[in-house]
């Protein structure tokens, strides 16, 4: 094993000791060493450890984070808890930046800092913020080890909790670093909790910050413990992957993705985009199919196909509303005696946990978020505290989900023949449609994708929220450059995947919802036969529906429930007045922004003339018979 080279190298052999030393050193990369070196000098850490991904480095890892109280350990063996500052419980948009060179504009709805300026005052903030701590030098893949899609990734830590969950939900690179030496091209990330009080909690966060510098591939988080500011391979990691994948010609998509079981055996693997609160993770956890992964997914095209892998092996979940009745693959992983990290639930006197929408009465006591909690505790501004945050959340590794699908780890990644698109939507998509080609799908369900906000979160209910292909939060690129990526990603595919939209949240005239939690079974199973074209569809002016004998004979087999005419036609009715409004918003978005493709204002075009010709001869309001006819 060869020294460092010098100066950095002195730094390294000063302050790691001998088998950290020779651990970094094995990997053959001058670049990474400095990167080590540089920032243990200006944070300051009190010990370093460098793991290998090793059984015991994972052990180690897992235990001191319960030894020096970032998590506590529960009556269930394997589960620990861990809490944020009162203050510190969701991403901080605020101070969560893309750093740019000056000069540089990625459009309006992205937010950006200068990079020189903004790269200078997280140095500042991290200078000896490490004090007192242990740094945690781990090594990651984002997708399978050994494949085309992997990118590997090293992370600076000083939160044992943060090295916990990531170990849990990434792929161990130790050994993929030392394989690609020189070559390796790794996404870097350095976190600091900062401060600590005595809950073992972030103090300084006027101080928080999460910079993602997309030009030196690396992200900055100080002054955070909560997952989606620190966990950095998480979804800033995405923003350093949707720039790479940009210039490289492959995608970066916030999807899930699962495999849907068709007749004799067949599994065809779909993606779906879905923005918050609509219905994604209960999508990944259908029963009766096979989930790959549940949050970010990579797609390349390869021979003329397109290929999807999972980037994680594990899951950061939404806990809130968990239940034995809705979510059953989810609460049996949740009560089994495996590796589970909770994160602001309550903890009960006798060490068990519960969450808002938890099967049972809420203890009257307990320990969360808040600190000591009792039912009717209020916060200084007079609000009631629930049992557990609204965004408490829990980490937990795929292998243990009864529904894991065994291509999860293939190299190769899984063969994708649809992509599906879902938003909150209360009068205006039909509950399943297909676009007519890969062109009319990326522009009119992804890029139109829109998600209604409710009264418990804006105040006012029915408000729409652009975000297309729910991803508009993680972008790192113009908005216009990121579509125009998607349309031109299928243009010169042998086979490209078939693109539909989905509803979940389609009401009446009477505020009710028309379809049922369960109908999305249904909806997915014909979505899989209209892949090998084993059921015919019917044409509207905004795409291709299903004919209601084979929903009738799928709802059957699939819910065995009679499904009726009327609730056939209420659902897939085409709204006319609705769809055109859609298309004035989306038309309006865009036309605000720079560098939009001419082709989706022509595409949307040609759709509001579809509409226009169809009011004509059918009015506004049209029966899904009426066009079958």
């Amino acid at each position: 094993m060869k020294d460092a080279a010098p100066g950095f190298g002195e730094i390294l052999k000063t302050r790691l000791d001998e088998e950290a030393y020779r651990r970094l050193l094995r990997i053959d990369n001058p670049a990474l060493h400095h990167f080590v070196a540089k920032y243990v000098e200006l944070c300051n850490p009190d010990r370093v450890y460098v793991s290998q991904g090793s059984a015991e480095d994972i052990e180690y890892i897992k235990n001191t984070a319960v030894k020096n109280g970032e998590e506590i350990k529960l009556a269930t063996e394997g589960h620990t808890v861990h809490f944020d500052n009162y203050k510190d419980q969701a991403r901080d948009r605020e101070h969560t930046l893309l750093l740019v060179s000056k000069g540089r504009e990625l459009g309006p709805k992205l937010r950006t800092g200068d990079r020189e300026e903004k790269l200078k005052e997280i140095h500042e903030i991290l200078k000896n913020i490490m004090q007192g701590h242990e740094l945690y030098v781990c090594f990651y893949t984002l997708g399978p080890a050994g494949s085309e899609f992997t990118i590997p990734c090293v992370q600076l830590t000083d939160s044992s909790y943060v090295a916990h969950s990531e170990n849990i939900l990434y792929r161990q690179g130790y050994e993929e670093f030392v394989r690609q030496g020189r070559q390796a091209r790794p996404f870097k990330f350095v976190h600091s909790q900062g401060k600590l009080d005595e809950r073992k909690t972030s103090t300084n966060l006027d101080k928080r910050r999460i910079y993602i510098d997309i030009e030196g591939d690396t992200v900055y988080s100080a002054n955070t413990q909560y997952g989606g500011n620190s966990i950095g391979l998480k979804k800033l990691a995405m923003r350093l992957a949707i720039n790479r994948a940009s210039k490289e010609g492959w995608l970066t998509e916030h999807m899930l993705i699962m495999g849907i079981h068709g007749p004799k055996g067949r599994v065809t693997y779909f993606t779906g985009a879905f923005p918050s609160m609509c219905g994604k993770t209960s999508t990944a956890m259908l029963d009766g199919e096979t989930i790959v992964g549940d949050d970010i997914a990579y797609l390349r095209k390869k021979n003329g196909r397109v290929r999807a892998v999972n980037v994680e092996k594990g899951v950061f979940g939404i806990i809130q509303g968990i239940n034995s009745k809705d979510d059953p693959i989810q609460w049996e992983v949740l009560h089994s005696p495996v590796e589970v990290i909770f994160s602001n639930v309550l903890v009960t006197e006798d060490g068990h946990v519960h969450w808002t929408g938890k099967d049972g009465e809420v203890p009257l006591r307990g320990y969360n978020h808040s600190g000591e909690w009792w039912k009717g505790k209020k916060d200084e501004k007079g609000k009631e505290i629930p049992c557990s945050h609204p965004n408490a959340r829990f980490t937990v590794e795929l292998k243990y989900f009864k529904n894991l699908d065994p291509r999860l780890d293939d190299p190769e990644g899984v063969v994708l023949d649809a992509i599906v698109y879902g938003g909150r939507d209360s009068n205006t998509w039909v509950p399943v449609e297909e676009s007519f080609n890969w062109e009319h799908g990326i522009i009119t369900k992804g890029a139109s994708l829109e998600s209604e906000s409710t009264a418990a979160t804006l105040g006012a209910e029915g408000v729409r929220e652009f975000n297309p292909m729910s991803n508009l939060d993680f972008l790192s690129i113009p908005i216009g450059r990121y579509i125009e990526d998607n349309i031109n990603f299928g243009k010169d595919l042998a086979k490209p995947p078939r693109i539909f939209a989905v509803n979940y949240f389609l009401k009446g005239e009477d505020g009710n919802f028309l379809t049922e939690k369960t109908d999305k079974k249904v909806w997915f199973k014909w979505m899989e036969l209209r892949v090998h074209e084993d059921v015919g569809a019917i044409d509207t002016p905004t795409g291709r529906i299903p004919v209601y004998e084979d929903l009738r004979k799928l709802f059957q087999l699939v819910l065995d429930r009679h499904y009726a005419k009327e609730a056939y036609i209420k659902q897939f009715t085409v709204r006319v007045q609705e769809n055109l409004a859609k298309i004035d918003r989306i038309t309006k978005i865009y036309r605000e922004l720079t560098s939009v493709p001419s082709r989706v204002f022509e595409v949307l075009e040609e759709q509001r003339q579809r509409l226009i010709r169809a009011r004509e001869k059918y009015g506004d309001y049209i029966s899904p018979f009426e066009l079958a006819s």
